[in-house]
């Protein structure tokens, strides 16, 4: 019997948003030397959206919380906490905030979490805890990246990869839990494998005392070994998530995965022994969006009425720090 801890937890609610521009595979073979073919190929994605000089997390971000919160038939002022996944925020100090302000939510505590492209896992088992344990009950969980502006242009490695965009979902207090069981992880020892790192110059202040002044460095990646590190680790911990919600992989009806790599997707599937028609896929129109990769995805299914009341869905994000992690839930009150 699976312990009630507090309050149970629904998920009633989804939205996402990215940037009107569109950047095929054929418009970036301009700028480096790659193919739509090259492309498809080794990653399965054809298009991704990017924001322009003007465009700013925030906004996106905030259009996705305000599809998630009409689907959940929730004032803003009803949300008791607001938590934005985000490794791109418009301001280092967190945009969460602004966010807040600019829904209206004027009771809501806000605040930024960090874990790359695992943000929304991280994101969801952490409002999860604040449902169950009676402190607030209505949450809403934001996923959003702008990560073209930490992409090389000229790395051909890199550059097909990102695409910007936000997700969001609103957590209710519900009398069944619906989040029926998780696992997370992270191994420093690989941090190297994907990094975003900050690089400052020495300044000398006062005789003695010098500090770093400086700004991030492009995203740099070892394709191979996140590749190798997301095939071997993301059906471990969705097997253990399962284990901890009593079921099987048989069991779920959709599989749902940072959308990072199709050929990710296709071998995590394979290793479950899940079809490729419960196996959620739009990377080839988005590209790696990061943390907001799996809400985008989840909510386009959603409003396609792909996904119903009661579908259980078993969601695993990794990247990042390395990060990894998977939740078992099942859609709608």
């Amino acid at each position: 019997m699976k312990q009630q801890l507090g309050p149970g937890v629904a998920i009633i609610g989804s939205g996402s948003a990215v940037p009107e521009a569109a950047v095929d595979n054929q418009d970036l073979s301009q700028i480096v030397d790659t193919s739509d073919q090259w492309i498809v190929e080794r990653t399965g994605i054809r298009s991704r959206r990017l924001a322009d000089a003007q465009g700013s997390l925030t906004a996106i971000a905030t259009a996705a919380a305000q599809g998630a919160i009409s689907m959940a038939g929730i004032a803003p002022s009803e949300l008791d906490l607001i938590i934005l996944a985000t490794s791109t925020p418009d301001d280092l100090f967190g945009s969460a905030s602004l966010i807040q302000a600019q829904l209206g939510a004027q009771r809501a505590v806000a605040f930024d979490i960090t874990a790359a492209c695992s943000g929304f896992i991280f994101g969801l088992v952490t409002a999860a805890q604040y449902i169950r344990t009676g402190v607030y009950r209505n949450v809403l969980l934001i996923a959003a990246d702008v990560l073209s502006r930490w992409v090389d242009w000229s790395d051909r490695r890199t550059c097909i990869l990102f695409g910007d965009g936000a997700g969001a979902v609103v957590l209710q207090a519900n009398e069944c839990d619906r989040l029926l069981g998780f696992e997370l992880r992270s191994d420093g020892n690989q941090n190297s494998c994907l990094t975003l790192p900050y690089q400052g110059q020495p300044r000398a202040l006062t005789p003695g005392v010098s500090v770093a002044q400086g700004t991030y460095q492009p995203i740099s990646m070892n394709g191979q070994e996140v590749y190798r590190f997301a095939v071997k680790r993301v059906p471990e911990v969705l097997e253990k998530a399962l284990f901890r919600a009593q079921l099987s992989a048989e069991q779920i009806d959709w599989l749902l995965l940072h959308q990072a790599n199709q050929r990710i997707l296709d071998a995590v599937a394979q290793r479950l022994k899940i079809p490729s028609q419960r196996v959620i896929s739009n990377l080839a129109n988005y590209g790696n969006t990061s943390a907001a990769s799996m809400p985008l995805a989840l909510d386009e299914q959603v409003r396609q009425g792909k996904i119903k009341s009661g579908d259980v869905i078993a969601a695993s994000g990794f990247g990042a720090g390395l990060t990894w992690g998977a939740a078992i839930f099942q859609w709608g009150r």
